[in-house]
């Protein structure tokens, strides 16, 4: 029988600087796999892509038009066949004689420029007459854009749509990417019920998970919900071991303090991980926890919305970003203040929800972290470094958009 410990020592407090950085240099161990192009958006690219042909596979016309000889113009020139993109041409082009000739269609031999459609006049003949010299030569020349065996993506890429249109011209169609964490969501509680379910009492309706599960969902990667986990020992070291027996990371909301309840570190520590931190001079998100087993990991959030929001969005993030093979990069811009902030406490690392307009940010109305609905304007987040106590108007602050 596993008997759990709750200590009543405060854990040991570090910087957010050090606790990222913790978080940063944690051995992973990215997976490749290949998979489809269809299925390849937003995954991180695990190997450098080659052409195996060249771009374009041979000169081609630019325009719809006519190929000639530059030599032969203005012309007339008499009209020798017709040549549709596809189409291999039939005959050379000699002096003072054209092809009629379509985008994309291979340049007829003989031939060093295309007249475009609308700079020319059909003769009753079947000749032609340039009308509008002088003119480029309006031909792609073969390769010009790429060569057989040059590498056209790159490993380590962030795949868009312009990326899966290069992969379909080179014949890509299987790319190896790196394979997706699946993610474990727990949140723990007896005062929690389903968003579906009235609370009655002291109960209160459970964000933290959907919360969790949008912010995986919105980089791409699939979340497994375990439930709610009640405030017992031998319960939450069930739902734990379990989870973490088929998910690469696992995220739990609450028992992470230091309340009579807060099982979570103790669990954890009784299920063989090694816990890295569990306090961070920050705010939102104090009682943060990350521990490790095995190349799986765990974060403990604070069961607040606004600090399990937010600590997902500094901490969780560059760790399943480096999982998939890459590196989380914030956008973060730096704006000036509508109005001027202050606060009372600076003995930890401030973020504040900001909203912005007309080209300057101003601090939300914000009453501490169980205030989830500041966030719901909220634009991104301004940070204040410890010892900070104010900024004033028209101060230029980085912004991490959201």
């Amino acid at each position: 029988m596993l008997i759990f410990a709750q200590s009543l020592a405060s854990p040991v407090m570090i910087t957010f600087e050090e606790a990222l950085n913790i978080v940063e240099t944690a051995e992973v161990m990215p997976v490749k796999e290949s998979v489809t192009m269809g299925e390849s958006l937003g995954r991180i690219l695990a190997n450098n892509v080659y052409s195996d042909v060249d771009m374009p596979p041979f000169d081609k016309s630019a325009v719809d038009g006519f190929a000639c000889r530059r030599a032969d113009l203005p012309g007339p020139l008499t009209l020798i066949e017709t040549i549709a993109a596809g189409v291999t041409p039939a005959k050379r082009v000699l002096q003072q004689q054209c092809s009629k000739i379509m985008t994309g269609a291979i340049v007829p031999q003989g031939a060093d420029c295309i007249l475009m459609v609308e700079h020319v006049r059909l003769n009753e003949d079947n000749t032609i007459t340039f009308l509008k010299p002088p003119t480029s030569n309006n031909i792609a020349y073969k390769a010009e854009d790429v060569k057989k065996g040059q590498m056209v993506l790159e490993q380590g890429i962030q795949i868009k749509p312009q990326h899966i249109a290069m992969m379909a011209a080179v014949g890509c169609i299987t790319p190896e990417v790196y394979k997706l964490p699946l993610i474990g969501i727990i949140t723990t509680g007896d005062e929690l019920v389903e968003p579906g379910d009235l609370p009655i009492g002291g109960q209160i309706r459970n964000s933290n998970a959907y919360q969790l599960i949008a912010q995986a969902q919105q980089i791409g990667i699939t979340s497994l919900y375990a439930g709610i986990a009640p405030d017992n020992p031998t319960d939450t070291q069930r739902i734990i071991e379990e989870t973490l027996e088929v998910c690469d990371v696992l995220l739990i909301t609450g028992g992470v303090s230091l309340g009579e309840f807060d099982y979570v570190p103790s669990v954890l520590e009784a299920a063989g991980l090694d816990i890295k931190f569990r306090s961070m001079a920050v705010q939102p998100g104090k009682p943060t926890l990350f521990a490790e087993r095995g190349g799986k990991f765990v974060f403990g959030l604070p069961g607040n919305p606004v600090s399990s929001f937010v600590q997902f969005e500094l901490m969780v993030k560059p760790l399943l970003f480096r999982i998939m093979g890459s590196v989380f990069q914030p956008r973060i811009v730096k704006l000036p203040m509508a109005t001027g902030y202050q606060r009372k406490r600076t003995d930890r690392k401030s973020f504040i929800p900001v909203k912005y307009a007309l080209g300057r940010i101003e601090p939300l109305e914000y009453h501490g972290s169980a205030h989830i609905h500041s966030f719901e304007q909220a634009w991104g987040i301004m940070s204040m470094n410890i010892g900070e106590d104010n900024v004033k108007p028209g101060e230029l602050r980085d912004v991490r958009q959201l």
